[in-house]
C-alpha cells in the first residue's frame, strides 16, 4: 500500500477505535446508573455483581470487563478522570499561580459533562460507605501522582516536590468538598459555585492574587 493508502487506513483504524471507546464509555455509564440505581434502595453491601448484570441484561462476566470493583461503579474511571486533570493542569500558563491552575483544571473536568441526579446519588453513597471512601482515597493517591510533578516544577526553592504534595492533596480535599456539598445543597447551586468556594481561602493563603482569586469566584 502506498503512503496515501497508510494514511487513509490510519484514518479509517482512528476513528473505529474512536467510535469503539465511545461506545464502551456509554455502556459504562449505562451500567454505572444501574448500580448505583441498586445501591441507593438495597444497600452498597447487600446488592451483588449478579443483581447488577440481571437489571443491566449482561453477563456478570461482562460486568467485570468494565469495572473491577462494584466501588468503581460509585466513584467513576478515575484513572481517565486523572489524566483530564494533569492534561488540563499542563494546559495552564506557567506564571499562573498554582493553586489557580488546579482550581482552573478541576473546573474542566466539571464542565466536561452535565450534572446528573444519579451523580448525586454517587456522593451520597460515596460518603455513606466505608469501602467507597477508601476506593476514592485510592483515587487521590493516583491523581497525585499525575500532578505532582507538574506543580513541583513551578514552585520554587527548597523541597519543592513536598510542597507540591501538600498543595495538590489540599486541592483535591476542595475538589472533594465541592462535590460532597454539592450533592445535598438545598440552594442546588452548580458545583463550579461550590468549587470557587472550597478554593477560595486555599487560594488566598498561597498567595495568589486578591483579583485573581475574585474573577475566578
Amino acid at each position: 500500500m502506498n503512503q496515501a493508502g497508510d494514511h487513509v487506513h490510519d484514518q479509517a483504524h482512528n476513528r473505529a477505535g474512536g467510535l469503539r471507546a465511545i461506545a464502551r464509555d456509554a455502556a459504562r455509564q449505562r451500567l454505572s446508573d444501574v448500580a448505583v440505581d441498586l445501591f441507593a434502595v438495597h444497600g452498597f453491601e447487600s446488592v451483588t455483581i449478579e443483581q447488577i448484570a440481571e437489571e443491566a441484561g449482561i453477563s456478570a462476566r461482562s460486568v467485570h470487563r468494565y469495572f473491577a470493583a462494584k466501588e468503581d461503579m460509585v466513584i467513576g474511571l478515575f484513572e481517565a478522570n486523572g489524566e483530564f486533570v494533569r492534561d488540563a493542569l499542563l494546559d495552564r500558563p506557567l506564571d499562573e499561580p498554582v493553586m489557580t491552575s488546579l482550581h482552573a483544571a478541576y473546573a474542566a473536568l466539571i464542565r466536561r459533562g452535565p450534572e446528573r441526579a444519579h451523580d448525586k446519588v454517587a456522593m451520597r453513597l460515596l460518603a455513606n460507605t466505608p469501602s467507597v471512601r477508601a476506593r476514592n482515597l485510592e483515587k487521590h493517591l493516583v491523581w497525585s501522582e499525575l500532578m505532582t510533578p507538574i506543580v513541583a516544577e513551578r514552585l520554587e526553592g527548597a523541597d519543592a516536590h513536598l510542597r507540591a504534595r501538600v498543595l495538590v492533596h489540599a486541592s483535591l480535599s476542595a475538589f472533594q468538598l465541592a462535590l460532597m456539598a454539592w450533592a445535598d445543597d438545598p440552594e442546588e447551586r452548580p458545583i463550579t459555585q461550590l468549587l470557587a468556594l472550597t478554593f477560595r481561602d486555599l487560594r488566598e493563603q498561597a498567595g495568589d492574587p486578591p483579583e485573581t482569586v475574585r474573577a475566578m469566584g
